[in-house]
């Protein structure tokens, strides 16, 4: 009999956390289940820092807010977390302690809304006995099994709405307008936007670009008598036979991506006017992507995975992961979502065994940029 669950956000933050919470708050109160939230994500399982989630108080509200009431940590690995010893760093599993927490506190399923490597741990403590069911978030759309994560199309149109901004200053001062857009190794956004916001060229990670071939499509156009062109670029985009652009490293520990990209936008604009002739400009959008208010979109597709990730605890189906499968809900082993990353502790990362979600050159958006005359480089 569920009487007691504990929902964490965990990852990077998105518009639609907070309706996601709210819709497991509200289906847990239809079913007499008390609901708790950790603060800040996986940190919070750890140092067993919680508050109650009602919604007539701490819940109410929040539908339409971006962030997190609860808020979300981005470099709590609690399996290979860093701690200072004697004036040292070093790097503990402390997942046992969460374990311990979770079972003293009486929490009989953890909610864990987050993105692959968020998930990952989930699986990791389902091995350890703990009750786990997966929310899959992230403005990148690039985890495993589902068609579409929350907050992905909040970014999208905030993209297109900044496509469309660009579009009357490259058209006014004869410009090419560059725009640098998350996605780390997966292009959802850049190719999504592109497409909505009309954009003439779209470098994506997954097709390795030949700048010349983009400077190509802006130079036919200036020839048809088209004075500027827009360019969206991902920020792990990276030419043929060349790394993504690297802005520095971070030290948070094994198990987290410690690489912080940034400088393609800048780095494609520069080539581009060299190659063309046209002035350039890069504007990145960076964080812009991921606050503010959540799309009528994003609310109601939070506020289904919310219910469904209630709906699957009620139903006793743990260590499972709510998706969007062939249009509809359902859901997923966490161990399909992890793939091949088995290793307990190697939580995410670009590497083989990762399950990203990436574009395939068969996917319906490739072909209808295709058609419609996007570069993607290549």
């Amino acid at each position: 009999m569920l009487k007691k669950v504990a929902i964490l956000a965990n990852g990077g933050d998105v518009s639609g956390f907070n309706a996601v919470i709210r819709s497991i708050v509200k289906t847990a109160e239809q079913n007499n289940v008390e609901c708790y939230g950790f603060i800040e994500g996986y940190k919070g399982l750890l140092e067993n820092n919680y508050i109650r989630l009602d919604t007539f108080n701490t819940a109410s509200g929040i539908l339409h807010k971006g962030g997190s009431i609860i808020g979300s940590s981005t470099n709590s690995n609690v399996f290979n977390y860093k701690v200072e010893e004697n004036g040292q760093v070093v790097y503990k599993d402390l997942s046992d302690k969460c374990v311990q927490n979770v079972k003293d506190d009486g929490f009989d399923c953890v909610f864990t809304l987050g993105g692959d490597g968020t998930q990952k741990s989930a699986r990791d403590f389902s091995l350890k006995g703990i009750n786990v069911i997966g929310v899959p978030k992230t403005i990148d759309n690039d985890v495993a099994c589902t068609e579409i994560t929350f907050g992905y199309n909040t970014a999208v149109s905030v993209a297109a709405e900044a496509i469309d901004r660009l579009h009357t200053t490259g058209e006014t001062h004869h410009r090419i307008m560059v725009l640098e857009v998350m996605g780390r190794y997966a292009g959802w956004i850049a190719l999504e936007s592109a497409i909505a916001g009309g954009a003439d060229v779209a470098l994506i990670p997954e097709i390795p670009y030949d700048i010349n071939k983009a400077a190509e499509k802006i130079k036919d156009r200036e020839r048809k008598g088209k004075r500027f062109s827009v360019v969206v670029v991902a920020e792990g985009a990276a030419p043929k036979g060349g790394e993504i652009t690297v802005e520095g490293t971070r030290d948070n520990g094994a198990g987290v991506d410690n690489t912080k990209l940034g400088g393609v936008g800048p780095r494609v604009a520069k080539e581009l006017e060299k190659l063309t002739g046209l002035e350039a400009r890069n504007t990145t959008l960076g964080y812009m992507q991921r606050g503010g208010t959540p799309t009528a979109f994003d609310r109601v597709l939070s506020t289904k995975y919310g219910a469904k990730a209630m709906e699957l605890a009620l139903e006793g189906k743990f260590g499972t992961l709510a998706v969007i499968k062939d249009g509809k809900l359902d859901s997923v082993s966490l161990e399909d979502v992890v793939g091949q990353n088995k290793v307990i502790g190697a939580v995410s990362g670009n590497t083989q065994e990762s399950n990203i979600r990436k574009v395939t050159m068969d996917h319906d958006l490739v072909k209808t940029a295709r058609d419609i005359g996007i570069c993607l480089g290549d």
